[in-house]
């Protein structure tokens, strides 16, 4: 079971990193996309943004780190002989 949620911590590492890396792209003006499910009024991001930029930056750290540690965790498990759950 601990593998399971070990996995599934990678997993969501993953994708939070991911959507970081988005922003920052975005924030860096590399990316355009067109906001997808706005619920107030939103509006495209045009140029730079220094905000989305080191939100992107923080949020693609936070994401590896947790998929790094999760992955770790894994392998330990994984690879440890005394392993049961």
């Amino acid at each position: 079971m601990a593998k399971i949620l070990w996995a599934l911590a990678a997993l969501l590492g993953a994708l939070v990193a991911a959507l970081g890396l988005l922003w920052a792209l975005q924030g860096a003006n590399l990316v355009h996309i067109e906001p997808v499910a706005c619920v107030a009024d939103c509006e495209p991001l045009s140029g730079f943004s220094a905000t989305w930029l080191v939100t992107g930056i923080v949020t693609l750290a936070v994401g590896l780190a947790i998929a790094w540690q999760s992955i770790r965790r894994l392998r330990r498990r994984v690879l440890s002989p005394k392993s049961q759950s």
